[in-house]
């Protein structure tokens, strides 16, 4: 294969002659690439050496994925008290975290299903590690309210399945909500993103040999690429896309109404369903961004992953970051309008109080930063897209402990008021999950194929049916961007 063809070559990039110059026009993939090139520099990586940035990055994890263990091990034995939850803070750092991790994995059903359905063909270069990450994080998020009862080996209690005692869930307990959302949540998405996955794996099972060969086979299904196959693979995808699309909208409602059924000050509401979605899928694109540009650059991707994908992406945070201040300012017009002393007082603390520094970062990282994004030249540059993901999420995680702590260590009581402070307990299993993050990403990175070839090939100019009737018989690749005007000529007429 020569090396031209898979060198990231920005000026492929450009607009092709007599084509409106818009976004949406732009060519999906970069570099002129081949079938041939598309298989080989996606498979490549997992078939060749281990890099050493891989092992490098892949030790740090593990290191973190221990201080894990360490923390959950010293949490069971000597319980719940270990972190620095009060009277009345009886909701810390693991709460604030289970609904971070959980918003986190927003990003990827949506990438994946609902645009999907929308037939955005630009999402075929990020769903599979947006799928991916969905998978992990909903890992990271379980771990929480798993410990948070305090008796884990007891939480068996909380499945509708018979047992000695007779005992029920209590289906109106909003906990009882998220287990069954997270969890149905997980399951979709693993579905989706196996299902999706299939023919790729049939293709590395085709490159290799041994062992290897033989466990990528029983992965891969028996999948032959027979028309058969591929009828009943489409429909399975649509089927599981349309069963994950509503998923993205009720699992972060089902986890708002933790905070929304209650009485407290500051989560009575009923802005929380819509103002959760969108500050999920806002973090989530996030954190999306934050891992595609280390890997596309690590395995030399970026024909695949253009920047013309990149600011579709910043252009959704923009609108669900402005939606999410939106939401914000929403909270202080309606404490104010409702009339309740109580509500208007959690709205000033929150603004004013022993954690307004928490509330203030809150607001300068989710609202104010995002709005670079109005300016195209920001838009487009990897510095500044990368620290502006990285903020995204911190002012995210900063946005749940707002909500969980500022509404909690101010009660109805003034004598039970406390200051909430975490314990090193808290900042390990935090960390740790990290760890468990990472960890299961290396791996996806060095086994599984991080863009789905099969996708890719099917939105090359070469893919099209009419693509050697307009004079590209002979299959090069450099002739992609004839064949991209001929199918936009054709569109248009």
């Amino acid at each position: 294969m020569a090396t031209t063809s898979t060198s990231y070559d920005e000026s492929s990039l450009a607009y092709p002659a007599g084509v409106p110059k818009t976004l949406e026009d732009a060519p999906l993939v970069g570099g002129n690439l081949s079938f041939h090139d598309v298989t080989e520099l996606i498979a490549g990586h997992n078939e060749k050496k281990t890099p050493l940035f891989w092992f490098f990055g892949f030790s740090v994890a593990l290191f973190l994925l221990g201080i894990f263990g360490l923390s959950i091990s010293y949490l069971v034995w000597n319980g719940t008290g270990t972190w620095g939850v009060n009277n009345p803070v009886g909701w810390g750092w693991a709460i604030v975290n289970f609904v971070w991790w959980v918003g986190i994995g927003h990003a990827g059903t949506l990438i994946s299903a609902i645009l999907f359905l929308f037939r955005q063909r630009w999402r075929t270069s990020i769903n599979r590690a947006a799928e991916a990450m969905t998978l992990f994080a909903v890992a990271c998020a379980l771990v929480f309210p798993t410990f948070h009862t305090g008796r884990p080996w007891l939480d068996y209690w909380m499945m509708p399945v018979p047992n000695q005692m007779a005992l029920w869930p209590q289906f109106k307990s909003p906990l009882m909500w998220d287990v069954f959302a997270v969890s149905i949540y997980g399951m979709v998405s693993l579905l989706f993103w196996y299902t999706g996955l299939i023919p790729d794996l049939a293709t590395l099972r085709d490159r290799a040999t041994g062992l290897r060969q033989k466990i990528i086979g029983i992965m891969a299904l028996g999948w032959t690429g027979s028309n058969r196959h591929w009828r009943h693979y489409d429909r399975a995808y649509l089927i599981l896309a349309g069963l994950a699309t509503p998923l993205v909208l009720s699992v972060h409602s089902v986890v708002s109404f933790d905070f929304a059924v209650s009485i407290v000050p500051g989560w009575h509401t009923t802005i929380f369903p819509p103002y959760f979605v969108a500050g999920a899928i806002f973090s989530g694109f996030a954190m999306v961004m934050t891992l595609l540009l280390v890997a596309r650059k690590a395995y030399n991707l970026q024909n695949l992953i253009t920047l013309d994908h990149l600011e579709k992406m910043n252009l959704i945070i923009l609108l669900t970051g402005s939606i999410v201040g939106f939401a914000y300012i929403t909270e202080f017009f309606m404490a104010w309008y409702s009339g309740v002393a109580y509500e208007q007082y959690a709205f000033r603390n929150r603004a004013f109080g022993d954690y307004a520094w928490a509330y203030w970062i809150m607001m300068s990282c989710n609202l104010l930063l995002p709005q670079l994004y109005w300016v195209k030249k920001f838009r487009r540059s990897i510095p500044l897209m990368f620290t502006i993901a990285i903020v995204v999420n911190i002012g995210m995680w900063f946005e749940r402990f707002v909500i969980v702590v500022s509404s909690l260590h101010r009660d109805y009581l003034p004598s039970s008021w406390d200051y909430y402070s975490p314990t090193i307990w808290d900042a390990g299993i935090y960390l740790g999950t990290f760890g468990l993050f990472f960890t299961l990403f290396f791996l996806f990175l060095r086994f599984f194929p991080m863009v789905a070839i099969a996708e890719i090939k099917g939105v090359l100019p070469q893919a099209n049916p009419h693509y050697y009737d307009h004079g590209q018989g002979d299959g090069h690749a450099g002739e992609a961007p004839k064949a991209a005007v001929s199918a936009k000529t054709d569109e248009v007429g």
